[in-house]
């Protein structure tokens, strides 16, 4: 078991860690015999890690928006790693990743193929050409750290800007600009030049904002873009995932102006927010402003392949001397027919105007559920990506972490899961596929479980 401070320290990371009191009673009530002999294989054979040793549970299959744990219970997964816009296993993704299979199932270097070609082509057009050049990659932290090369090349300056708080991936280039601590401490020296400032935070915004623009938050950026003078990029999650920080139009709109102003390339990381988790294809269209640089992955596989990619503007096309990505499955033709399907299906199932109507129904019920329950402090919601903030009061707004524990592990229990970030804040990320009697359910499950807390 962590220490009290072991245990403060984690619960503002990424996720849940695992390790605690509510933990042990819910494996001891719902975990059996087998699935603890191999739990116990996992955690003897892989390398230990914060926030995914010990894992939780043994699951044996997916479909839709459930996973199917060792026993034979069915959960519905609004964490899904964000992968999950279309759920697990959708048939038209496994279809064309099987066809592919058999047509041509992998491109050797020198060599290009039509489906990845036909998907650069398709990801341009979803920007409406604003980014008009694109590179694949086998995993979004790669894709950031093709960002990375290019803006120095382009640039001609190394050094960056991005927030403490955020996370871009987990290798060192990518930790040198995230801001989470679980993926930092104890490293040592990272990535020169990596500047970091404190993150937009609607609800406890350090600086007290009152106006629209949450200008005070823009000011520690316009400060180090001046005074530094040699930040070649600012990275930063369009909107941040983890617990669904959600800037102002007018803040997007000022960033945009101090890039520009300072010569600094906007790159914007949508590696968990794009296609149509935010109710729009990709999260920067809510703000009328173009990106030099946009970074997307997990949903690009549909849930089934993984493949990430950068898109750029066209005048960044200016680095043909060094190889950006060059990575051995960089045009997969296996994870371009995933990313063509999964647009495919977005598109001919509108799930952009699904997932909009299903967000006015999850609007209202939670905050009719915030109305009820003093215990909610904060919703805030963009699409079907949804943070419930529990708090021991509104006044103080201080973290309710073993309240957080105790809804995650009822609902576990009752066949919801979510991740919890911050140790306080319940972060839903339905798929976009699910249907209104499916969401009821879920929300039913989740107010059962706060009403329980007293």
């Amino acid at each position: 078991m962590p220490t009290k401070q072991q245990h403060l320290a984690f619960m503002k990371t990424e996720g849940d860690i695992n390790l605690t009191e509510a933990r042990s009673e819910w494996w001891t009530a719902h975990i059996d015999e087998a699935a603890r002999a191999s739990l116990q294989e996992d955690e003897d054979v892989f390398l230990h890690q914060t926030l995914s040793t010990p894992c939780l549970n043994v699951l044996t299959s997916c479909e839709g928006i459930y996973v199917e744990d060792s026993q034979g219970r069915r959960i519905m997964d609004f964490h899904g790693n964000n992968v999950h816009q279309l759920g697990f296993g959708h048939p038209a993704v496994i279809e064309a990743v099987k066809q592919q299979l058999d047509q041509l199932s992998f491109c050797t270097r020198r060599y290009t193929n039509l489906p990845a070609i036909e998907l650069a082509n398709k990801l341009v057009a979803l920007t409406d050409g604003a980014l008009q050049r694109v590179l694949f990659a086998p995993g979004a932290t790669s894709a950031i750290g093709m960002a990375l090369k290019l803006a120095r090349a382009v640039t001609g300056k190394y050094k960056t800007l991005s927030m403490w708080g955020s996370f871009h991936g987990a290798s060192l280039d990518a930790i040198s600009v995230g801001g989470e601590g679980a993926f930092r401490r104890g490293l040592g020296p990272l990535l020169p030049g990596a500047e970091h400032v404190i993150p937009f935070n609607s609800y406890r915004c350090v600086f007290g904002c009152q106006d629209e623009a949450h200008s005070l938050c823009l000011k520690p950026i316009e400060y180090v873009l001046e005074q530094d003078g040699e930040i070649g990029a600012v990275v930063i999650e369009t909107i941040r995932n983890t617990d669904v920080q959600i800037p102002p139009v007018a803040y997007y709109k000022k960033l945009r102006e101090l890039c520009d102003r300072y010569g600094a390339l906007l790159i914007v990381d949508e590696t968990a927010t794009a296609f149509g988790r935010t109710g729009k294809m990709f999260a920067y269209q809510h703000y009328g402003i173009e990106p030099d640089m946009m970074v997307l992955g997990k949903g690009l596989g549909g849930g089934v392949f993984p493949m990430a990619a950068l898109l750029v503007k066209e005048e960044l096309n200016k680095a043909q001397q060094m190889s950006i990505g060059h990575y051995t499955h960089e045009k997969s033709p296996v994870g371009a027919a995933a990313g063509l399907a999964t647009i495919r299906v977005i598109e001919e199932e509108n799930l952009l105007e699904h997932a909009n109507h299903l967000a006015e129904i999850m609007a209202k019920r939670l905050k009719s559920m915030m109305d009820a329950y003093p215990i909610i402090g904060d919703i805030r919601q963009i699409g079907l990506l949804v943070a419930v903030e529990l708090v021991t009061d509104r006044v103080s707004k201080e973290p309710a972490v073993q309240e957080a524990e105790r809804v995650m592990y009822n609902c576990l229990a009752r066949g919801l899961n979510f991740k919890v970030s911050k140790g306080n804040v319940l972060t839903l990320s339905p798929p976009l596929i699910i249907t209104e009697g499916q969401l009821y359910e879920a929300l039913d499950i989740l107010e059962l479980s706060i009403a329980e807390l007293g």
